[in-house]
């Protein structure tokens, strides 16, 4: 009887491991792709398109305005925001006219749930060509409006609007930031060149 388990066991652990390894690698594979843009709704990740509207499901398998840009930049203000309760995390970032004011690009990366990546989607859409006073009334009404989202979902359109909110007052604190050093340097110009009146003046 022993003999008989000995020689089972392994043939009964192979088979196990062949029928789980297509799951546990799908399951990897979609952890991985949740990272915003590179995720399909279909079948083989047990998401269903009966679970979105048609207004999610276009977001999400063809998301707009994907990537990043560069932080340090002093145009560009970065917002991001997360929500703990269901781990989604949004980054959204803008890049400001110095002179207009006009939001010229928009750049987004949301982990998370379709209704999270669809909401950042849109709303990246929606506020580029905007100024950024303008950028600040979008409210997360309109997003969740707009893509149809049941109340269960309308953190995902809170977010979107926190991110934007937060890459606005980013920016601006950029720009209070560089017009605080402008005015610094003109001052030490200005004592410099009084100074230099002075020597001259006692010469």
């Amino acid at each position: 009887m022993n003999s008989l388990l000995n020689i089972a066991k392994p043939a009964v652990a192979n088979t196990l491991l062949n029928v789980a390894k297509p799951a546990i690698v799908n399951s990897f594979k979609l952890q991985a792709n949740r990272i915003i843009g590179t995720t399909k709704i279909n079948a083989t990740n047990n998401l269903t398109i009966r679970s979105y509207h048609e207004n999610v499901i276009k977001h999400y398998e063809h998301p707009q305005n994907v990537g990043s840009l560069p932080k340090d930049d002093p145009n560009v203000g970065t917002g991001i925001v997360g929500a703990p309760a269901c781990g989604d995390v949004m980054k959204l970032q803008i890049l400001v006219d110095e002179e207009t004011g006009q939001i010229k690009d928009v750049k987004f990366k949301t982990y998370g749930c379709g209704s999270a990546i669809a909401s950042s989607s849109f709303a990246s859409q929606k506020i580029k060509g905007l100024k950024v006073w303008e950028a600040k009334e979008i409210k997360n009404q309109d997003i969740a409006r707009e893509l149809c989202l049941p109340p269960v979902k309308l953190h995902c359109s809170m977010l979107a609007e926190d991110a934007i909110k937060m890459a606005v007052k980013d920016w601006e604190t950029k720009r209070a930031q560089k017009k605080k050093g402008k005015k610094s340097k003109k001052g030490k110009k200005a004592k410099k060149a009084k100074s230099v009146q002075a020597k001259v003046v006692e010469n």
